[in-house]
């Protein structure tokens, strides 16, 4: 279909981010919805199984959210291979940046950047800090597998990510916020529904898929899989603009105030980190996936934080994160690869090659989803003099 070509073309996916983004507007603003009282969507799955949920406009529009990621990030997990995991716990460099990055600068970069923009204004303060501590264990999956980069090795990262934060994010809440009162437990259960859920389905379909079809017959499977990613991004850009719409339009300035200090912080720290693994000597794969791991943050958790431990306001503020979050990555997944025909050796492949594989496994939508270059996980190109 020509609409899908369209979906897979880079040229054409920020007007489909855009008319997303005002369809999402125009629900919020139809149907009022943050005037609702929303559920985080954990809780909201427990009470569905409890038979106790309230499905009112907002809550389930909030359950979207759910949808909307693993729609997301699914096919990329059917594009892993267990070997290729294997391959990229053996990248001690690339942990090792992420780790600085994600937790010796981000969470102080995001404070100062609050102290700077958003002092005086105590909710949106503790919101900005709130959404900065906390590294992204989901969407930078996605943003990677979109940039051509090292899937496998996103993956790893994300779920050092995921035990790291359960055991640091009580200590940066406490020095950077003050005394806050959350259960620890609900950012392993993040992990669970967001990674571990579309992990094991992921691999499973590959596992049958590959039994059923052969390698060649399962890559042209995946093209109207990797469709879905597309699909779950617009998706998601409705919800999460629909969740907050009418706000945007009644009080702009709030969107505007947070947008400032957070697109200064992704695009200084996937920069940043981009060109650290660039002059490391790291191939283009792995470069994108350690900066997008070093620059997105978990709004999941935040959102359940705030909406539990502190004001509605604040729970507003980290609410608006992904509104911004979201467009500035895409723009930096374009950057990437447009900077990465550049910087390294290997050509970058249009978007297309990551979303409509070839008829072999070896073609430019191969196992990593990746660009052209088809160097191991790890694997390091000649340093730049």
């Amino acid at each position: 279909m020509r609409l899908l070509r369209y979906l897979h073309d880079f040229r054409t996916l920020p007007f489909f981010v855009l008319f997303s983004m005002a369809v999402g507007i125009g629900i919020g603003k139809a149907f009022g919805i943050s005037d609702y009282e929303l559920t985080p969507p954990i809780d909201a799955i427990k009470d569905i199984f409890r038979g106790r949920y309230d499905f009112t406009i907002g809550n389930t529009l909030a359950l979207g959210v759910v949808a909307g990621l693993f729609l997301m990030i699914y096919p990329a997990m059917t594009n892993i291979r267990v070997d290729d995991l294997g391959a990229a716990t053996r990248s001690p460099k690339q942990l090792l940046i992420v780790a600085f990055a994600n937790y010796a600068i981000a969470p102080f970069f995001m404070f100062a950047l609050a102290e700077v923009f958003l002092r005086g204004d105590e909710d949106l303060h503790t919101g900005l800090v709130l959404y900065g501590i906390a590294p992204c264990i989901a969407m930078v999956i996605v943003f990677t597998f979109l940039a051509l980069g090292n899937t496998p090795l996103a993956l790893v990262l994300v779920a050092f990510n995921s035990v790291a934060q359960m055991i640091l994010l009580p200590v940066y809440a406490k020095i950077l916020i003050g005394n806050v009162d959350f259960d620890v437990l609900v950012v392993g259960e993040s992990v669970v529904l967001y990674l571990g859920l579309p992990l094991v389905l992921g691999l499973l379909t590959r596992r049958a898929g590959v039994a059923r079809l052969g390698e060649a017959g399962f890559e042209r499977f995946r093209e109207g899989l990797n469709t879905l990613s597309v699909v779950g991004l617009l998706f998601t850009l409705v919800v999460m603009f629909g969740l907050k719409g009418d706000l945007i339009v009644n009080d702009p300035m709030i969107v505007l105030r947070m947008a400032v200090p957070m697109t200064i912080f992704f695009f200084v720290m996937f920069n940043a980190v981009y060109v650290v693994g660039w002059r490391l000597g790291f191939n283009y794969e792995d470069a994108v996936a350690v900066a997008f791991n070093s620059t997105g943050r978990d709004f999941e958790i935040a959102i359940a934080i705030a909406i539990t431990a502190f004001s509605p306001a604040v729970a507003v503020a980290t609410v608006v994160g992904p509104l911004i979050e979201v467009p500035v990555m895409l723009s930096l997944v374009w950057i990437a690869m447009r900077s990465g025909q550049r910087l390294f050796a290997a050509p970058v492949a249009p978007l297309e090659a990551a979303l409509v594989p070839s008829d072999g496994p070896g073609g430019a939508g191969g196992e990593r989803g990746g660009a052209a270059s088809s160097a191991p996980a790890g694997s390091e190109r000649p340093r730049p003099m």
